[in-house]
């Protein structure tokens, strides 16, 4: 039985590996190598090695109702979609609430992890860190690794011939800040990533002319859905998820791709994806499409030829002059502190049971927190893997025999389609509620909601309707959370709090209160077939 737990990082799946530790009797250790918690969402104006880094505007992109942790809602008066500072201070708030401070060593490097000469019997790892330039070797007997998929910059100027002779500047957008170094300048951005976007947007208001090119294309959306709603808490419900899942890949793309180009035709603008059978994931941009359509940023295809002082795109003989090129082109993700015999990076993934557990260890003693890219936010999705995590590493939970889960890994590896619902066949994808519910099933804590209906039925069709936000996996198990009820049952009110800054007083309507209550009659018919 685990008892001592090394944690590496201190950033949003860190500071909830922490948390579940404690919850389960166990004594944890985390190692940032910063001087403060936040990981990710702690900006700092310059990058620091081994942590990744943001510019000053970022904004989330799931609402505070759907990426909070479970049992520790966002302040109510916080803007639905929350910048990275007030993020920042949340992650603090969690700290302090649940005294987690006193378990981290701040400014400590972990140099390695290595196992102990009796790991097959005992399952104990060998930590070494750094802190000033002085090392120190300690056993732990457990480990969870929470460093994130966002340090490495991945850059492939070989890719773009001529890159050698540019005279402008160029750099990857992890060194991005702040726009002011766009004023006057002609800017190129490649990749049409969240990131990329973002920054074309941002210098599209100082540059003399923006260019965004992208070889895939994207699908952008709004955070602001249907009636003003924020969208993940319109798109993320159990009801809708069942009904992709039940439905044909070709049909749920399609539903997909139409009501995404109701808001805005990608075709006209020179968005659509090249692959549309996959899910490539949302871009999420409210400005966009008007910095388009005022000719503020330029959409272009891939780059054919960087020459010293423009480029050339595919598909055109023009040259465009650029001053200042960003490469948005993503991360790639490595543990220098393990030894490629306990995990192997191959093809923008790791040999991963459940994206977690290496398959391949003799004792299951060593947990990767946050490798994962669902379709949902990351910070539920990283504390649900560190409620199961931890419950193995104490040895309450059990995996699998080893060939089951190494013959999960390589079918998920294969990237098959499925045929139905929507297609996750990129590496670290995922299907944030199926995976979650997985989760929560192996640690009995997935809501029940046949029982629910008949024990509580307004609580059951607001958690199958309604957006699946994480209070609904602190409803029953272990780490039940009492007021989680509550929090699901005033979500909207918390929402829409900050938003009604002017209140208008509406008088009721009869056809109105006939409708509602006609609404209401049909949810309990369609929940009653689809029980049967």
């Amino acid at each position: 039985m685990a008892k001592r737990v090394a944690i590496v990082g201190a950033g949003v799946s860190g500071l909830a590996s922490i948390k579940c530790c404690l919850e389960e009797g166990l004594e944890p250790t985390c190692f940032e190598r910063s001087d403060d918690l936040g990981g990710l969402w702690r900006f700092t104006e310059h990058v620091e090695e081994g942590r990744a880094s943001l510019y000053k505007s970022v904004v989330s992109n799931s609402c505070k109702e759907m990426s909070c942790y479970s049992d520790f809602p966002f302040p109510e008066d916080y803007p639905n979609y929350v910048p990275n500072s007030q993020f920042l201070e949340y992650l603090k708030m969690y700290a302090n609430h649940f005294n987690l401070l006193k378990h981290i060593q701040f400014k400590t490097k972990v140099c390695s992890v290595t196992k102990c000469s009796d790991f097959t019997v005992s399952g104990q790892w060998e930590v070494v860190t750094m802190r000033d330039e002085k090392q120190k070797s300690a056993i732990f007997d457990a480990v969870m690794v929470c460093t994130g998929f966002l340090t490495n910059p991945y850059l492939p100027l070989d890719s773009f011939p001529g890159i050698n002779a540019f005279k402008g500047q160029y750099f990857h957008s992890r060194q991005y800040k702040h726009p002011d170094i766009f004023k006057d300048k002609r800017v190129l951005v490649i990749g049409m990533g969240n990131s990329g976007t973002d920054i074309a947007v941002e210098a599209s208001h100082l540059a003399e002319k923006v260019f965004l090119s992208t070889t895939g294309g994207g699908w952008v959306i709004s955070r602001i859905f249907d009636s003003g709603y924020p969208w993940d808490m319109v798109f993320m419900t159990r009801f809708q998820n069942m009904l992709r899942n039940s439905l044909p890949t070709p049909i749920v793309t399609w539903l997909m791709v139409r009501k995404i180009n109701n808001w805005l035709n990608h075709a006209n603008y020179g968005l659509v994806p090249e692959e549309r059978t996959q899910l490539k994931e949302f871009v999420l941009n409210d400005e966009l499409p008007g910095r388009i359509i005022t000719g503020k940023v330029f959409i272009r295809p891939s780059i054919k030829e960087v020459k010293e002082n423009s480029v050339m795109f595919n598909n055109t003989s023009k040259e465009e002059p650029i001053d200042i090129i960003v490469f948005a082109t993503g991360y790639t993700f490595a543990f220098p502190f393990l030894d490629e015999s306990v995990v192997k990076v191959e093809d923008g993934q790791a040999s991963l049971y459940k994206y977690i557990f290496p398959a391949h260890l003799q004792k299951p003693t060593l947990a990767i927190i946050g490798l994962i890219k669902p379709l949902g936010s990351m910070i539920p999705t990283g504390e649900t893997q560190a409620r199961w995590a931890v419950r193995v590493l104490k040895g309450v939970n059990k995996l699998p025999p080893r060939s089951v889960m190494i013959e999960e890994i390589n079918a998920r590896k294969e990237n098959k389609p499925s045929w139905f619902g929507l297609c996750y066949c990129k590496a670290l994808q995922s299907d944030y509620i199926t995976y979650i519910d997985e989760l929560l099933t192996y640690i009995n804590a997935k809501p029940k909601l046949f029982s629910m209906l008949l024990t509580d039925p307004h609580l059951a069709l607001t958690v199958f309707f309604g957006p699946c936000s994480p209070y609904q996996f602190r409803l029953t198990g272990p780490g039940k959370w009492e007021g989680a009820r509550n929090a699901i049952m005033t979500q909207w009110d918390r929402t829409f709090k900050v938003t009604k800054g002017r209140v208008v007083q509406e008088s009721p309507s009869p056809f109105e209160s006939f409708l509602k209550l006609f609404s209401f009659l049909a949810l309990l018919v369609a929940i009653f077939l689809i029980l049967l």
